[in-house]
């Protein structure tokens, strides 16, 4: 990490169409004694906002400047067209870019999309704001296309949306300066990336024993004490005594009577001789 000293509070900001409020109240169970600050700014000047040091981090539309601004991508959003209820789009499901051709298409200035050039016709002046342009499509003056999450976020009753299959998308991530990567901000990224309370993914692990010491201690356990030495040798020479002996004996005896034909020869002989009483 190289921020060297970890802020009382972790400061967000956020664009609109974004939700952090699962976010947030994982951060406050996990670290109750760190408050959260919401900020919301636009998208134009959401990389100002942090480069600035007035956020920490920032759910934030891509692209961002990438040479001084670290960046996770946590999702891509679906584009929808925002017309009236009873307009021609809403009989079908999904449209695309060309079903929307002989429509006048509101191209606000903080769009996010990306457009080149927006499909349909073009209206005499671009809207200040995206809130701006649903009032003129609620207005009947044209169709919106925006982000799902905004379609949602300025929704009105006599207004609904459709997919638009192939419009260009936007992205929204995790954004921090690469200069104050803090301890704070990793917090943060395990949260969205679902990590455990119990991960250690970002801090230092505990310090482990020099190696001389963890081969010591080895060595200590396997080690077994002089007395252990001397009855295992005492027990296993009784035994190994005991049986020798037992067969050394037997089996010689027995050998040596077979061979020398005196003892075990002569018993034999004396069985088959003796009379048989009658």
């Amino acid at each position: 990490m190289t921020g060297s000293v970890d802020p009382p509070s972790f400061r967000l900001a956020y664009v609109p169409g974004v939700t952090p409020d699962k976010w947030v109240r994982i951060w406050n169970e996990r670290l109750p004694d760190v408050p959260l600050s919401l900020t919301q700014t636009t998208p134009a000047e959401a990389g100002g906002v942090l480069l600035a040091g007035d956020a920490d981090a920032g759910l934030v539309r891509l692209p961002v400047d990438r040479t001084v601004l670290s960046a996770i991508p946590l999702y891509t959003e679906t584009t929808v067209v925002v017309v009236p209820k009873d307009h021609l789009v809403t009989a079908a499901d999904e449209v695309t870019v060309e079903d929307l051709a002989d429509e006048i298409v509101l191209h606000p200035l903080d769009d996010v999309l990306g457009w080149e050039r927006p499909p349909g016709r073009p209206a005499l002046e671009r809207p200040a704001t995206t809130a701006d342009a649903v009032e003129l499509v609620a207005a009947g003056i044209g169709v919106l296309l925006v982000p799902l999450s905004l379609a949602r976020l300025h929704h009105r009753k006599d207004l609904t949306y459709r997919t638009v299959t192939d419009a260009p998308e936007s992205s929204v991530a995790l954004c921090w300066p690469e200069d104050a990567h803090t301890d704070r901000v990793e917090d943060f990224i395990g949260i969205v990336r679902g990590r455990t309370v119990n991960s250690t993914r970002g801090r230092q692990p505990a310090t482990a024993r020099p190696q001389d010491e963890r081969t010591e201690a080895a060595s200590t356990r396997r080690k077994p004490t002089a007395g252990g030495r001397t009855g295992g040798g005492a027990k296993s020479g009784a035994k190994s005594g005991t049986k020798g002996g037992a067969k050394g004996g037997t089996r010689g005896g027995a050998r040596s009577g077979g061979k020398g034909g005196g003892g075990s020869g002569a018993g034999k002989g004396g069985r088959r001789g003796r009379p048989r009483q009658r």
